[in-house]
């Protein structure tokens, strides 16, 4: 008699997936349902350390429970007003990321990618209105290897042919140079007399976690100054606390023309971005001008505030320093023990490693490690092929990060 294997809960939920939805994503094959501090669930109720935190976006943990308070008690309250009228939260949130950042004005979207439009905007206005270029002509410099979302503006900077192929024409007014080349940036800006930014992530996250030499932000920061180039930090990934600072422009003491700001801006809970600026850049743009529905709306920004006061309540920056020092510490000792570990890199929570490739693995080396981690525990997802990305949470402890690490090194060793 022929027997029928059951369907599982996981099996059912990615078959809806696949059935239904777009095929614009390659997920790793666990179906999760809930979530809390460093831990997530899945379906059928087997608990994995979360090393990938939504991309960094769920850096105050999962569910925090302050964060789902404010939220709970302002949606029942007032969600959403557009801007066509005041609310009562608005201002006191462009208050709050202005004096937690060091700013004049904050300017409030969505998506991360909605918050690189939006300096992008403010870039080419202030070029146009304050710096002097004529009409249509100011261009913004991105270095290779970024990455910032999927709309046309931001693929348009894009090196990955993956993200442009097919999808053209692309955005003109885009200089792209090598990333963490001091001398490339000058040779352009002296060039172009028409550069309006340099738009750049301090370390980019998507590219495989590549941090940039000692002195690269800070030589960006003395270029942008002395060529009149408005300096663009990319922190959707970076900023508030995953890289051991609030921003990781504090590792050198810059302070950038425009910060644009996303996913842990909500600790994970709803899509809210920021670019915040000065008086200068900000005022160029004028009613009308640009916007959005649901940017800035009332929700959002209680949620934000206590975000980031959770951050600085738990000493979620610091906590990243000391726990991404272990991290990497334990990560350089396993790559004594085997070569498929090439190299560690990365600053606080958020790092990577380099992993060798086997020939009887294909090229899919780092995804077979990603699916051999998920059935030990831990949950991550490779990146540019031979890349592992790991960022947990900022609120794991020491004892979880050696248990996290036991599970990687477990993991590595038995390939």
């Amino acid at each position: 008699m022929e027997t029928t294997t059951p369907v599982t809960a996981t099996d059912q939920a990615m078959q809806l997936e696949w059935h239904y939805g777009a095929h614009n994503y390659h997920p790793i094959p666990a179906v999760l349902t809930r979530g809390e501090g460093v831990y997530v669930w899945d379906v059928e109720e087997k608990r994995y350390f979360d090393f990938l935190s939504a991309y960094s976006a769920v850096s105050q943990g999962h569910c925090h429970p302050r964060i789902i308070n404010a939220m709970i008690q302002q949606a029942q309250r007032l969600t959403l007003t557009s801007r066509a009228f005041y609310n009562d939260k608005t201002g006191l949130c462009e208050k709050y990321l202005c004096e937690f950042f060091g700013f004049d004005k904050a300017l409030i979207m969505n998506s991360g990618a909605e918050g690189g439009e939006t300096a992008l905007k403010l870039t080419r206005k202030w070029a146009y209105l304050v710096k002097g270029i004529p009409q249509n002509e100011a261009k913004v410099v991105f270095a290779a290897g970024n990455f910032w979302g999927r709309t046309l503006a931001a693929i348009s900077s894009s090196t990955d042919p993956s993200s442009t192929n097919d999808f053209g024409p692309l955005l003109p007014g885009y200089v792209i140079i090598p990333y963490n080349d001091l001398t490339a940036l000058e040779e352009t800006f002296k060039r172009d007399p028409n550069i309006a930014g340099f738009m750049v992530e301090p370390i980019q996250g998507e590219a495989g976690v590549v941090v940039p030499h000692d002195g690269y932000l800070k030589g960006v920061r003395d270029l942008c100054t002395q060529y009149n180039v408005l300096f663009i930090a990319d922190e959707v990934q970076t900023g508030i606390g995953r890289t051991g600072k609030r921003i990781a422009c504090d590792h050198e003491s810059v302070k950038p023309d425009l910060l644009v700001l996303g996913k842990a801006l909500s600790g994970g809970t709803m899509p809210v971005s920021a670019v915040l600026t000065s008086d200068e850049v900000m005022l160029t743009i004028k009613p009308g001008e640009h916007g959005s529905t649901y940017g800035g709306n009332p929700l959002a920004c209680v949620v934000t505030m206590e975000a980031l006061q959770v951050v600085l309540d738990e000493k979620l920056a610091e906590n990243a320093e000391s726990m991404g020092k272990i991290f990497r510490d334990r990560m350089t000792a396993l790559s004594q023990k085997t070569e498929l570990v090439k190299s560690v890199r990365g600053k606080g929570l958020l790092n990577a490693i380099v992993i060798t490739e086997r020939p009887d693995l294909g090229g899919e080396t780092a995804w077979e490690i990603c699916l051999k981690l998920k059935e030990n525990g831990l949950l991550t997802k490779p990146t540019h092929g031979d890349k592992i990305r790991f960022a947990p949470p900022l609120v794991i402890n020491e004892d979880q990060m050696h248990e996290a690490c036991d599970i990687i090194e477990k993991t590595i060793l038995a390939f």
